[in-house]
């Protein structure tokens, strides 16, 4: 009896995605209409009550007879324009690299593969919000622009061109608060290529991992206090106890300093302020760009005056920052949040995973 009822769980996860109903993800729904796909994506953090609809209908069939603030995208896309860099995870993990032919951040791409492709002219750069070049998105002709909805008109897409004929389509993957709802997206952007199935199973390879992981370490005794972040500017801005990072800190057996505080975004204080709660912590964690001790008390000195910079518990997920930079978690781990979960279970709790070696975080000496 056990195989069946297991060939009949996966079935019913594989067709989750196709249907509407996702296991983590909060922003976006996919319902199958027929003729076509009906993918929904919400602006939860922005703007509550707007939502974004786009029917997406197989290049044979016949054009579906929808109001016009329905957009039609014809599938499976072969010409991708991506404007912010976080697609390439998702493109990677779906195989779909290929496919993009514009992008508009260039200079922040990690991906070996996509910029060997930019080397050889195969990617054009077609910058991105107000500066976008709509001429080059024009020679282009893609079947898909994906962009996100930040709130900041300096990042967003002019009005004008929204209204346009071009292929947009909103995302809002970065309004995830949970690891496997961010990933959960790679759902979302395989609908595109009409590969809902592989996606799917994929990701629920992923989420079990990730589930697996943090239920070992869910009834753990002695939670060790954690901070995050690092002044930017002269302000700390610190995650909030809802942020994808708190999240990532509770499942991985932390105690988050700032978990009370649950405002859907980071939390600016000053370094004074920060001091106050953390000068005893256990772990600071991501501490911006630093990745060294020395670096880190030479941007403030009164840094080595935590306890845990003292003790040499100081970690951050740039591991695999190449050199140009760049740091590739922001990319693949984002479809990677079981080895981001494993990382930080490892540095927290040493004891449980012990022939665990770190896939993005390192320890600042």
């Amino acid at each position: 009896m056990q195989p069946l009822l297991t060939v009949c769980v996966c079935f019913l996860l594989i067709t989750l995605c196709a249907n509407g109903e996702q296991r983590y993800a909060k922003n976006f729904e996919i319902e199958d209409k027929g003729d076509y796909q009906l993918v929904t994506v919400h602006n939860t953090r922005i703007q509550p009550n707007r939502s974004y609809q786009y029917a997406l209908a197989p290049k044979d069939s016949p054009k579906p007879q929808l109001s016009d603030n329905i957009k039609i995208i014809r599938t499976p896309i072969e010409r991708l324009v991506i404007l912010e860099t976080v697609q390439i995870g998702y493109l990677e993990a779906l195989n779909q690299l290929d496919s993009i032919v514009g992008a508009g951040s260039i200079q922040y791409i990690n991906n070996k593969y996509t910029l060997g492709r930019v080397d050889q002219g195969l990617i054009k750069s077609v910058q991105t919000g107000q500066s976008i070049n709509a001429e080059e998105l024009l020679l282009l002709q893609p079947d898909l622009i994906l962009t996100s909805v930040t709130g900041n008109p300096a990042f967003d897409l002019p009005e004008k061109l929204t209204r346009t004929g071009l292929p947009f389509v909103f995302t809002t993957s970065f309004m995830e608060e949970h690891p496997l709802g961010r990933a959960e997206w790679m759902c979302f952007l395989a609908a595109f290529f009409q590969a809902d199935d592989e996606a799917q199973q994929h990701y629920n390879h992923i989420a079990d991992r990730y589930e697996t992981l943090s239920a070992s370490i869910s009834d753990i005794d002695k939670r060790p206090t954690v901070f995050a972040s690092a002044p930017y500017s002269g302000i700390w801005h610190m995650p909030s106890g809802d942020s994808y990072t708190a999240q990532l800190i509770h499942d991985a057996g932390g105690d988050y300093l700032w978990k009370e505080r649950k405002t859907g975004g980071n939390i600016p204080l000053d370094t004074e302020t920060v001091f106050l709660r953390a000068a005893n912590a256990d772990f600071w964690i991501n501490p911006s760009h630093y990745r060294t001790l020395d670096a880190l008390y030479a941007a403030d000195k009164r840094f080595n005056l935590f306890k845990a910079a003292k003790l040499g518990k100081v970690y951050n997920n740039s591991k695999q920052t190449t050199e140009r930079g760049g740091n590739p978690i922001w990319e693949k781990g984002i479809v990677q949040p079981h080895n981001i979960l494993a990382d930080l279970i490892t540095i927290l709790h040493p004891q449980q995973l012990p022939k665990h070696e770190f896939v993005f975080y390192e320890q600042l000496k």
